[in-house]
């Protein structure tokens, strides 16, 4: 008796519990009906909608939801009856670029959202502005400034970070009125121009300059490697020093100065980068050969423009590349990261934003570079979309390689990451012939 009453116990202790419990969470997510998500203008695009709950699928239901051309219109919206976790919504561009699907399940316990994109003959897409006449005299003209200022580079030595592996505290005046800084990690003990180098830029936001995911391991690798801070920040301060200037001195520092292309904020950014391979190429150990420019997001639109702008350099691996496409708005497209050009009620851009922001895009560059090229975009990146990654892919010139991810947001895929880096290995073959330090 006693027995069978602990039993009635447990039960009734198991029932309250799974009563209270938080329901199961409902998941949904959109893919297109082609493993690639690559389509030709015309073609009819298949969004296969799955909506479940704990895993499994949702038995009946709705959907609401939107096409859009990578955000932007044309826009097309309806609901989508839900069979068992499945729903299915068609449609198709007319144009080059990418379809997006967004959607929305909601019932009592709660709601979900995804989406997904199908790109349409990107490989088709096409500069929104043409490039400005004086471009190149204009940053010819930046370089030279830069040229007039000294290296005088100097290196502090930190402690090694692991066994074999040098690492140092960089500085070196630049334009302006922060230095280059980063930290800089090579083989020890190496040889004169012995080994290659690769210059890493970094994203968005305001902190202390990383050694992970790539200064350290590509010394390990056998590069000189140097990462720059995006601000000329002092390295090593403690956290709450970045997180002050991210919410105060540089907050929203993307649309500083952008009225004139003397004073947007990425001007000295730019030519602080370019200090950047003047250090590496400075070095001893560099074999004059191979120089890899390198960075996403933010990084990616900084690794562009050294690759555009300075012939020491010999390869460019971009991933989520932002700044590019900044007037995408005048032909009807999503521009990228940071939105730089504002838009006003009237629907027009502000024309001496527009301007500026001519000099400082990712796709005029891109039509600069003059080595081979790696760059990976995400279907879904609603930051740097993948439409305005495209069209500075599509203005490269030479030998490119486009790497995708069709179900990331802003962010690569590891696996595709890891392709990039394997590209970059390949690099250390290189017979380019050797280029003398100092060349522009």
């Amino acid at each position: 008796m006693i027995r069978f009453s602990f039993i009635l116990l447990g039960a009734a202790f198991a029932w309250v519990a799974a009563a209270w419990a938080e329901p199961a969470p409902f998941s949904l997510t959109i893919a297109a009906d082609r493993p690639d998500a690559m389509y030709h203008v015309g073609e009819t695009v298949t969004f296969s909608i799955s909506v479940l709950r704990g895993g499994l699928p949702v038995p009946e239901g709705e959907v609401t939801w939107s096409l859009t051309k990578d955000g932007v219109p044309p826009v097309r919206q309806g609901v989508a009856a839900v069979k068992e976790g499945k729903a299915t919504v068609t449609g198709q561009l007319d144009e080059p670029g990418f379809l997006q699907c967004k959607a929305v399940f909601a019932a009592e316990g709660g709601k979900a959202a995804g989406i997904g994109a199908a790109a349409v003959d990107p490989l088709l897409l096409r500069p929104s502005l043409p490039v400005p006449d004086d471009f190149d005299a204009f940053w010819e003209g930046k370089k030279r400034e830069l040229a007039a200022v000294p290296l005088n580079a100097t290196m502090t030595p930190l402690p090694p970070p692991q066994p074999g592996i040098e690492l140092f505290d960089v500085e070196a005046p630049a334009v302006g009125n922060m230095p280059m800084r980063g930290y800089y990690a090579r083989p020890a003990h190496a040889a004169p121009k012995s080994l290659p180098a690769i210059i890493t830029l970094e994203g968005a936001g305001v902190y202390n300059t990383r050694t992970e995911p790539w200064l350290l391991r590509m010394a390990k690798e056998g590069f000189l490697s140097l990462e720059v801070n995006a601000h000329g920040l002092p390295n090593g301060k403690d956290a709450a020093y970045y997180v002050g200037l991210e919410q105060g001195d540089l907050k929203d520092y993307p649309f500083f100065g952008r009225t004139s292309r003397e004073t947007v904020y990425f001007l000295n950014m730019f030519l602080r980068d370019l200090r950047g391979v003047d250090f590496l190429a400075s070095q001893p150990e560099w074999n004059g050969k191979v120089l890899v420019a390198n960075g996403g997001s933010q990084g990616g639109a900084q690794a562009i423009f050294v690759a555009a702008e300075d012939r020491r350099v010999t390869y460019l691996s971009a991933s989520v590349p932002a700044m590019c496409d900044h007037s995408g708005m005048v032909v009807g497209r999503v521009p990228g990261w940071p939105r730089l050009v504002p838009v006003g009620a009237d629907g027009k851009p502000d024309a001496a934003v527009l301007e500026a922001a001519r000099y400082f895009d990712s796709v005029n560059f891109a039509s600069r570079v003059r080595v081979p090229a790696c760059f990976a975009v995400a279907f879904i990146d609603q930051v740097a979309p993948p439409t305005s990654g495209y069209v500075a892919y599509d203005a490269l010139p030479g030998k490119k390689e486009m790497l995708t991810s069709v179900s990331s947001p802003h962010k690569i895929e590891a696996s595709v990451l890891e392709e990039m880096r394997r590209r970059i290995l390949k690099q250390k073959d290189s017979q380019k012939e050797s280029v003398p330090p100092g060349s522009p």
